[in-house]
């Protein structure tokens, strides 16, 4: 389709009146992007899904974007007044409670890894996978399981995975006559960085 093409396609089906060739070029181009109403409209024209154009997704917003969807629908659809969805999508700063969150991960198709980035539930999920590693990992399946809502069975083998290296990193650590290089930081270091090793692991497993 030529760039003409694609912006007759929006003009007469999508409301979008003022999108020019210019406009279609610009996009692809990388020196400009659309907006919401625009990018909804481009996919329309293409006959494919925003999500197929735009990349990957990151923020509250982009993922709106991705599934089509109005403000005032998820609004709506979390149980939220529209201004205060709004204020959450400008600051990027989710703040609704357990079942809002529950709700807007499934309205917007939400994979695990972005929900508890989204939510803001890193920090809970960082503390739980530390302390399965640093104690006995089964013993925090079911709550890890329920906090990013996947199948108990799907996180065995990363979690024991997970703690054998960090009690790797210990155990040499602590055994001097090992000749290892290992130290403490080493094991600090694979707690900060607890929740990527995370993501990692369950990724290779499913």
């Amino acid at each position: 389709m030529a760039h003409g093409h694609v912006a007759y396609g929006m003009r007469s089906s999508f409301g979008t009146a003022h999108v020019t060739p210019e406009h279609i070029a610009a996009w692809e181009r990388g020196t400009a992007q659309p907006d919401a109403q625009e990018l909804a409209a481009l996919a329309g024209a293409l006959w494919c899904n925003p999500r197929d154009i735009m990349g990957l997704p990151r923020t509250l917003r982009e993922h709106r974007v991705a599934c089509g969807l109005p403000p005032e629908d998820v609004a709506r659809g979390t149980g939220l007044p529209l201004d205060v969805y709004v204020r959450m999508e400008e600051t990027g700063r989710w703040t609704g409670d357990k079942r809002q969150s529950a709700k807007l991960g499934a309205l917007l198709l939400l994979p695990p890894r972005d929900f508890i980035a989204i939510t803001g539930l890193e920090d809970e999920l960082a503390r739980l996978l530390t302390e399965a590693v640093s104690t006995r990992w089964q013993a925090h399946v079911r709550a890890i399981a329920k906090l990013i809502s996947v199948e108990r069975k799907q996180l065995k083998e990363p979690l024991d995975a997970m703690y054998h290296e960090y009690q790797a990193l210990m155990a040499a650590t602590l055994s001097r006559a090992s000749g290892s290089t290992a130290s403490g930081e080493d094991g600090r270091r694979y707690v900060e960085e607890i929740v990527d090793h995370f993501w990692a692991r369950l990724q290779d497993a499913s």
